[in-house]
């Protein structure tokens, strides 16, 4: 297996998910869009997971497919079972609604001092956030984790979508989940993944 990498971008969580299973694979650093690159990805962006004739090319579909493929690692909950709907939920969740409202305060941020957001635009994204956050929040609850009684891929995903959020400061009304991104940004896998 080879996983197309860079810092600081969706591929750390394929990478987590890659440090939690234990299993071989090799890390291709990407820094710029080379020609052998868009043979993989033909829009150039990260990540990539190349696993023998399978190739797939986002995050969610990485961390979906590896989580299947290595069963008795138990980071999905069994086919068929009560919790493997909620699984799916939490991970279309996280990906689907957290992540692109998570991304406009991102990109917010990162954007010019002078190109700032009218404040109805701006109170309109603040409600979204509230609005996911607390629907997690809620889900969540006091448990530890997100589905049945243990650490699966569903936590990867959501935990380092809510990492970002915690960074700009997102989190603050929602202790629950400051507390979820903490206990899960101290398991070893998280350093190993982001280590270089």
């Amino acid at each position: 297996m080879k996983l197309y990498f860079a810092p600081r971008t969706r591929a750390v969580r394929p990478r987590w998910l890659l440090e939690e299973l234990g299993v071989p694979y090799e890390l291709a650093r990407q820094q710029d869009i080379t020609p052998e690159y868009l043979a993989v990805h033909p829009l150039g962006e990260l990540p990539a997971l190349v696993d023998g004739d399978v190739t797939l090319l986002d995050s969610l579909s990485i961390c979906l497919h590896l989580a299947d493929r290595f069963p008795e690692k138990q980071l999905a909950p069994p086919v068929g079972s009560p919790e493997r709907g909620p699984y799916y939920g939490w991970m279309a969740f996280a990906e689907l609604r957290l992540d692109p409202v998570v991304m406009e305060f991102y990109r917010d941020a990162r954007s010019p001092p002078e190109r700032e957001a009218s404040d109805g635009t701006a109170a309109q994204a603040r409600a979204r956030l509230t609005a996911v956050l607390d629907f997690i929040d809620t889900g969540l609850g006091d448990r530890e984790f997100l589905v049945g009684g243990a650490f699966t891929a569903a936590d990867v995903v959501m935990a380092s979508i809510l990492h970002l959020a915690h960074t700009l400061m997102l989190l603050d009304r929602h202790p629950r989940l400051l507390e979820y991104v903490r206990r899960h940004s101290q398991r070893p896998a998280v350093r190993r993944a982001v280590a270089g």
